[in-house]
This record gives structure tokens, C-alpha cells and sequence, in this order.
């Protein structure tokens, strides 16, 4: 079998936790990721019907039954990743009765995967009856979004309008908008199920206070996805408190969504 440190997909979460942190999005232990990866994938450098233990997953995934994923360990520190991959990343399969995880390879140190696990899976499932594509969701704490939920109404449509208006290419890399949770208590199944809720109708959910849910179909256009929210919440917060002069307008949005052809949410703009 091929070496399991040169898989893509371990590579390509270590980067992608590397670059998070860098960016200040996931302190300490702050956020977590999972990757839906092929089993045909995965048996290239592991036997899949070898478990080194089983973890309970907390809920019902039999949805998500015999699939794989890569995710981020439990207590697990970002910066970390990328030198000690084995410790702080675990690839598992989930059980046919979606009770348990087997744990093919990772957590090294008998850890297991993030407390927000049940949250991620929910959200697999909801996102994967959308597209089928979609295979990663990312959660962390993007320093600029986080303190625009302290003075923007957490209000789904207002809260997307201002950030379409931030950046001339928002509308086109989020057209749903962003959905809004109230403050929750995290680590949850009921915060799991509200994320998955919205997840039906958007790719990006901001937990009020908190930090901001994002569904791709690769780490990439995920990450990309959180990035461009984060750059238009760090244009509002720079000049929320100065008088604003220009902006983009309503319909200058529209003629952005028709030349990208996104299907857009109507009822987010006044037109």
C-alpha cells in the first residue's frame, strides 16, 4: 500500500489548517474540519476493513453509512497539524447502523475526532441531498465576521445585503447569502440539527457570537468560500463607523448574479 503521508487528502488538510491559523481564524483548539473522501480513495493506503478502534458518533449518521472522512481530532490545535498529522487528524469509516465510527487510521494519541462531529455529519447529509458534490464542511472563528455579530442585526436577509454590498464579486461567490443561527450552546445535537436546517439552503451558517459554518466541494472552494465572507465582514467593520459615501447598489447586484449566472436570492435585495 502506498504511504498514507502522501495521500492527497492528508495533505491537503494539513495546508488547509496550516493557512487557517495563520490567518487567525482557529486559535487554540477553535474549529474544526470534515472531508467526505472516497473509500476506493482511502484503500489505496489503508486497509478500510481494519478498524484500530471504534467511536461512538453520537446520533444516527446510518445516512452517511460506509462512507469515509477525514476529520480534525477533538482538543486538537491547528498549528499542530501539519507537523504531527497522525495525532491530530483521524480518518474513519462510518458503521452500517451509523451508531459508531471505525477509526482506520489517526489519533494517535487515543484521541478522537471534534466535538462539533455530529454537527459536521448533519450538515454532510443535508448538504449531500443539495449537491453531491459537497464534501467538505469547515467550522472556525474569522476574527472580522465574529465582531460584525456584535453590531449587525443577526437577521439572515440584512446581515447577507451588507456583505453583498462589501465586494463587487460577493453576490457571485455566496448568490443564497448567508444563514444566521441565534447563540447556541455548541458540541450539541441541537445545534448540529439547526446547522444541518439552514444547510439546506445555504452553504455558509454563522453561529451567532461564535464563528461561521462552510460547505464545499473541495478544501479549497470551502475555504475560499469563508474567505471572501471574512474579507467583506472586515470591509464593514472598517468603515461601519464612518460616513458612507458610495456603495454598490441593488441593481448593480443584479446585473452581477445575471452576468455570473447564479441563481441569486431575490427576496435579499430591493428590487
Amino acid at each position: 500500500m502506498k504511504n498514507i503521508f502522501d495521500a492527497g487528502f492528508v495533505r491537503d488538510m494539513c495546508s488547509t489548517a496550516a493557512n487557517m491559523y495563520r490567518l487567525g481564524w482557529d486559535e487554540r483548539n477553535g474549529g474544526n474540519i470534515s472531508y467526505m473522501i472516497d473509500k476506493e480513495q482511502v484503500a489505496e493506503y489503508l486497509d478500510i476493513d481494519k478498524a484500530v478502534r471504534e467511536i461512538p458518533t453520537g446520533f444516527d449518521a446510518k445516512p452517511l453509512a460506509d462512507r469515509c472522512f477525514i476529520v480534525t481530532g477533538t482538543g486538537k490545535y491547528f498549528k499542530n497539524v501539519e507537523s504531527d498529522p497522525e495525532t491530530n487528524l483521524g480518518i474513519i469509516r462510518i458503521s452500517k447502523d451509523g451508531a459508531t465510527a471505525k477509526l482506520l487510521w489517526g489519533y494517535r494519541d487515543g484521541g478522537k475526532f471534534t466535538s462539533e462531529f455530529p454537527a459536521h455529519m448533519m450538515s454532510h447529509i443535508a448538504r449531500l441531498k443539495v449537491d453531491c458534490a459537497n464534501r467538505v464542511v469547515m467550522h472556525s472563528h474569522p476574527t472580522n465576521l465574529l465582531a460584525m455579530n456584535y453590531v449587525h442585526p443577526l437577521d439572515e436577509r440584512k446581515f447577507s445585503h451588507t456583505l453583498w454590498e462589501m465586494c463587487t464579486e460577493c453576490i457571485a461567490v455566496f448568490p443564497e447569502g448567508v444563514g444566521v443561527l441565534p447563540w447556541m450552546l455548541c458540541g450539541t445535537n441541537e445545534i448540529g440539527e439547526a446547522t444541518a436546517e439552514k444547510m439546506k439552503e445555504f452553504r455558509v451558517v454563522i453561529w451567532a457570537l461564535h464563528g461561521v459554518y462552510g460547505a464545499g466541494k473541495t478544501l479549497d472552494e470551502t475555504f475560499g468560500l469563508i474567505e471572501t465572507v471574512e474579507k467583506a465582514a472586515q470591509i464593514f467593520m472598517l468603515t461601519s463607523h464612518l460616513p458612507r459615501i458610495n456603495t454598490i447598489k441593488d441593481e448593480d447586484m443584479v446585473k452581477l448574479a445575471e452576468l455570473f449566472k447564479v441563481n441569486y436570492r431575490k427576496d435579499f435585495l430591493d428590487i
